[in-house]
């Protein structure tokens, strides 16, 4: 084993009281921040003493410990004891299962402020979770700490995960937006979309907030996406078209098979490489992954010339991942959704992935009912249930977190007979 190596795993040893444990496995990681920084961690499996080293399919025995740590900062990044079993020790305990102790241990561990950067979100007895802030105002995307004990207060779970801003990447401001100041912006996310009724099996057509960010300065918006790739992504926003020719020309095509994780060495590790998911996608690089989306179109999707739009090309694990969305105009809260994996140097298409099953279900449920209520008639039906609460959003065009307004809203309009729905209970 590589002496580095070694030395964080003597480290994570000592620490957590795995004197009752051996190591059985390690690897190493990679990711990328929202600010294109590599971060490396290192993974182990620690098996109780007692326990055979489980094979590669099995299910890891009862109170195996799985720990990752930052192995730069020599930050612990997770630590979890399988099935709530821990046969640690003199390994992590809190004497008091209180909030103050908890928050006192996380401080220690993480070097995050409490207050500052991270705020109370849930608390129980033996479960803690925490949320990124800055000054006690939400962030997005954010953080979280989860933190769990036994009744004897030893740690049996602990992760952090995601971003949690300092003051430098931070454009701190007086929050002075309000509903009435954007009214206008608020009618306009107001859409139309079809949600699943489940026990009905049926589309109920519902006018529903499209939830978004509003800066601060009311200079613009940012749109609210879940699951944003942390590496490169350039927009292409075009639909793929093809003619007869061009499909007796095909090239087979052959799904493979095999994982799509990055590949790690230590001296990439110790050396800091930067992930190849930062590197920048040239014009070049997306016309040929724009041939590889049609390639795979042309060969699975013969009839579907002009359906698909491609949305979004980005970097992830070492691969390029184009992202396509149905050319359907109707709203629905699953949309029609592909993502081709496309091998990142020679630029040749190696799998997909098409939700086309969970859009199925609904096409086979009754048809939504008729539109009756005008969108004008439906805002102001739900205007008093629309929020407006300050979080600091990370702007790509500036690289830092800025200050917006979170525009949202729980509750929706029947577009059939103008009732006000919760939208939890669709």
């Amino acid at each position: 084993m590589d002496k580095r190596i070694q030395a964080l795993v003597d480290l994570t040893k000592e620490k957590f009281g795995l004197q009752n444990y051996y190591l059985g496995r390690h690897d190493l990681n990679r990711s990328v921040t929202i600010f294109k920084e590599t971060n490396y961690t290192l993974t182990m499996e620690w098996f109780p003493a007692h326990a055979p080293k489980p094979g590669e399919d099995d299910l890891n025995p009862e109170g195996t410990a799985v720990i990752e740590i930052d192995i730069h900062q020599q930050v612990f990044i997770s630590a979890i004891f399988v099935g709530g079993k821990s046969f640690a020790e003199n390994g992590i305990s809190f004497s008091s299962l209180s909030t103050d102790a908890v928050i006192g241990w996380v401080e220690k561990e993480t070097g995050l402020v409490f207050g500052k950067q991270f705020s109370v979100q849930k608390t129980s007895r033996q479960e803690y979770r925490f949320q990124a802030c800055v000054n006690g105002t939400a962030v997005s995307p954010g953080g979280q700490i989860e933190v769990k004990m036994d009744k004897k207060g030893q740690l049996l779970f602990f992760s952090i995960t995601g971003d949690f801003p300092t003051t430098d990447v931070v454009e701190e401001a007086v929050y002075q937006l309000s509903l009435e100041s954007i009214e206008p912006l608020a009618k306009k996310q107001a859409q139309l979309v079809e949600f699943p009724a489940l026990e009905q099996e049926k589309l109920i057509p519902v006018y529903a907030m499209e939830e978004i960010y509003v800066k601060n300065d009311q200079t613009g918006t940012i749109t609210f996406d879940i699951g944003t790739p942390s590496g490169t992504v350039e927009t292409i926003d075009r639909p793929i078209v093809w003619d007869e020719q061009q499909v007796d020309s095909l090239n087979s095509f052959t799904p493979l098979n095999r994982g799509w994780q990055d590949k790690v060495t230590t001296d990439q590790a110790f050396s800091l490489e930067a992930s190849p998911d930062v590197l920048p996608i040239t014009l070049e690089q997306q016309a040929g992954c724009v041939e590889a989306v049609k390639q795979v179109l042309l060969q699975e999707y013969p009839d579907d010339s002009g359906k698909w739009i491609i949305k979004t090309i980005h970097r992830d694990n070492g691969k390029m991942v184009a992202t396509l969305k149905s050319n359907n105009h109707t709203q629905r809260v699953f949309s029609r959704k592909l993502l081709v994996f496309i091998d990142a140097d020679r630029l040749i298409p190696e799998n997909y992935i098409d939700n086309q099953d969970l859009w199925e279900v609904f096409e086979s449920w009754e048809v939504p009912e008729s539109v009756t209520i005008p969108k004008e008639v439906a805002f102001e039906k739900i205007k008093g249930h629309v929020e407006l609460e300050p979080v600091y959003v990370y702007d790509s065009s500036k690289n830092k977190y800025v200050l917006c307004g979170k525009l949202d809203c729980h509750h929706g309009v029947s577009a059939a007979d103008g009732e006000v729905i919760a939208l939890e209970d669709l």
